[in-house]
């Protein structure tokens, strides 16, 4: 039998809910180790605790802290799991697939509802995983996520519903695959990969999100708390209001690098308007278009790269690899 590697970092997968006030809260011990018999027809199963949070709480730090374990790790067994919330799973996944370089299968799950509420998805995910975790064909794929039936690719996942079960979804592309009572079936693949290993994250990357109206105030505000990168949500295929120009060719002008990504969960950023504010505009001046990236992953992308990559290389980074 194959061995693998449980780390639990947290989140509503290793949380109970009260059954007086109905509050979800985390408990002093995972409730999916007592269920543990049931893995064993799979796999010789290991388990450690490497946090006990809830996702909102995890940082870039703890996400490095998991590369390292898993890097450390990674020569003893055959394929390893990480439990995690589901509030910001996708970006830890997607960290993970950018710094790690390993063939064995590395996946990422949690669960929308509680180890003790009705309809849990919690055991259901965790020993979905261990299937995709010992199948030969979850390998050089990189960091998979797995949830309801259905396997991702870090790149592409995103959380589309607050509590549904289905709330992972890959748009516009879908799952790689699928998990059925009997068979684990990929039914697509990761084309191409590129790591970054780091060893430290010591930037600041900021995230917003373009809206109606929007003039300099807010960038000229973010300016002054000097960050290292800025990552910005367009509109449509990559347009910013015209009022915003100014604050923009600021920060250019500092070296601080701009990522643009779109406010649509569909499609990708293109140089196509060329009015004040236009994608074509943006782009003549100075800032990186992304290849359908969402915002929370460019950031983690750019804090990435910004620990081994210049300034002017980052336009490649971004634009020409997937």
């Amino acid at each position: 039998m194959k061995n693998i590697l449980i780390i639990h970092t947290g989140g509503t997968i290793s949380m109970l809910e009260n059954k007086d006030t109905g509050e979800v809260h985390t408990t002093n011990k995972h409730p999916l180790t007592d269920l543990s018999f049931h893995f064993r027809k799979f796999a010789n199963i290991e388990e450690h605790l490497e946090f006990s949070l809830p996702s909102p709480q995890i940082t870039p730090s703890h996400m490095l802290a998991l590369a390292k374990k898993i890097n450390q790790s990674s020569h003893k067994y055959d394929g390893i799991i990480i439990t995690h919330g589901t509030d910001t799973l996708e970006e830890t996944a997607y960290f993970l697939d950018l710094v790690i370089d390993q063939k064995i299968p590395i996946i990422i799950t949690g669960a929308m509802r509680s180890s003790n509420e009705i309809g849990s998805d919690a055991l259901y995910n965790l020993i979905s995983s261990i299937r995709v975790a010992i199948n030969e064909n979850a390998s050089s794929k990189g960091v998979l996520v797995v949830m309801n039936d259905e396997i991702h690719s870090a790149r592409n996942v995103t959380k589309t519903s607050t509590s549904n079960v289905a709330t992972f979804q890959s748009p516009p592309f879908g799952p790689i695959g699928i998990i059925t009572k009997d068979m684990v079936i990929f039914h697509h693949t990761v084309l191409s990969r590129i790591s970054y290993p780091v060893d430290q994250i010591t930037k600041s990357v900021f995230l917003l999100k373009a809206y109606a109206g929007m003039d300099e105030k807010i960038m000229d505000a973010i300016h002054q708390g000097k960050p290292d990168g800025l990552v910005i949500e367009g509109l449509g295929q990559g347009n910013l209001p015209k009022n915003t120009l100014p604050a923009l060719r600021r920060l250019l002008q500092d070296e601080i690098p701009v990522v643009l990504v779109s406010r649509c969960y569909q499609g990708i950023v293109q140089p196509t308007y060329g009015y004040d504010g236009g994608g074509k505009q943006l782009r003549e001046m100075g800032l990186i278009f992304t290849n359908g990236l969402t915002g929370p992953k460019a950031r983690m992308k750019l804090l990435i790269a910004l620990e081994s990559e210049s300034v002017h290389s980052l336009r490649k980074v971004f634009e020409e690899e997937l």
